[in-house]
């Protein structure tokens, strides 16, 4: 512990510090692209960038994906784009301090307690040498290695992925990728499903069916005239599965019916956003598929205070937006699509600008 911490001080430059003795504030002014303009998230050097790299990992680490696969039933292609979003494929150079990140979240962050338990798993790992020397360095959060594993998971999920008795995350490609698909197989990823599909939603289905709590058999929603983009019928394995609604910018982009396990992709990073761009990703490095076919349109660009304001007058008109927090989530945006409905207006569900003030007439 003591060689760990050595040379450590405090980072004053981490976000989310409370210094002791002071109140938790709520800044005046919030901004992030997965809740502002959601289309902002698929720029097109991140997508291409992480589709052409994951085309020639999976041609040089092909027996390790093949092998994982069989032994997971996660697919390579899932595998190889949380890998390119997490690290770059291991490209990305990774420069904190380890036990300074967690070490000052610790001490005063806004979650203090699980950023301790985290510094914790972070000595223990270091003790047990797990780490190869000088790789001890984590993201600004404390996430660890090309898989970017909070030190909880890493001694959870890691895995050893080329047999020499270590499960090395940090200089090993193939321990990455056994890694990977380990932390999905056990969150549940459903062998033989898909991630979801890009599809078209008539205007006489309400967006504000959207919702892992509102799934219904793909074999429904097809009846009720959702079709796949493509033009293609869903796949038959797929019909009497569940898939649910999903529709990141309301009638502003995109829409999809996703499968359970765009949820098992969630527990890798609660984004929509995140899990979207891996099953879209992974779907480019295997299929070669193009862009979405729908378009994000102009929305976002709002602080999330005005959307937590928007959130707490929706609760107190009795919706369940999933807590004022400033963050368009799918309760927050069919919460928007059921009170445009009741106000007569036809739903979009997606917070604007010129929103705010209409909530509360």
């Amino acid at each position: 512990m003591q060689q760990a911490f050595d040379g450590v001080t405090l980072n004053w430059n981490l976000p989310d510090l409370v210094p002791p003795g002071q109140p938790i504030k709520t800044p005046k002014r919030q901004k992030q692209a997965e809740f502002g303009s959601p289309g902002r998230y698929f720029n097109a050097g991140s997508v291409q960038g992480a589709t052409s790299v994951g085309r020639q990992m999976a041609r040089r680490h092909a027996a390790t994906l093949a092998r994982v696969e069989a032994e997971t039933g996660v697919p390579a292609r899932i595998i190889l784009a949380i890998w390119g979003r997490e690290s770059g494929y291991g490209q990305v150079p990774i420069r904190h301090n380890t036990f300074q990140v967690l070490g000052t979240k610790g001490f005063m962050s806004t979650r203090a307690d699980y950023f301790t338990k985290e510094l914790i798993a972070a000595l223990q790992i270091a003790e047990a040498g797990d780490a190869p020397p000088g790789t001890m360095k984590s993201s600004w959060a404390g996430a660890l290695g090309q898989p970017q594993f909070m030190p909880s998971n890493f001694l959870t999920y890691a895995a050893d992925g080329n047999a020499d008795g270590k499960a090395d995350i940090w200089t090993s490609a193939e321990d990455t990728i056994a890694s990977i698909g380990n932390y999905l197989a056990q969150h549940r990823w459903r062998t033989g499903r898909d991630w979801g599909f890009e599809v078209i939603v008539p205007d006489t289905i309400s967006c504000a069916l959207e919702g892992p709590d509102q799934g219904r058999p793909i074999r429904d929603w097809a009846e009720m005239g959702i079709a796949r983009v493509s033009g293609k019928p869903f796949p038959k394995h797929e019909l009497a599965g569940d898939g649910y609604l999903m529709m990141p910018a309301g009638r502003n982009g995109p829409a999809f019916v996703v499968t359970p396990n765009f949820y098992v992709l969630k527990e890798y990073n609660k984004s929509d956003l995140y899990a979207l761009f891996v099953g879209h990703v992974g779907d480019r490095i295997q299929y070669g598929v193009g862009d979405f076919t729908g378009r994000w349109g102009k929305v976002g660009d709002l602080n999330r205070s005005d959307i937590a304001s928007m959130q707490r007058t929706l609760e107190q008109q009795g919706h369940d937006v999933g807590g004022a927090d400033g963050l368009p989530g799918f309760k927050t945006r069919r919460s928007i699509g059921r009170w445009q409905e009741s106000i007569g207006q036809a739903p979009t569900c997606f917070p604007n600008a010129g929103m705010k003030a209409s909530l509360k007439q």
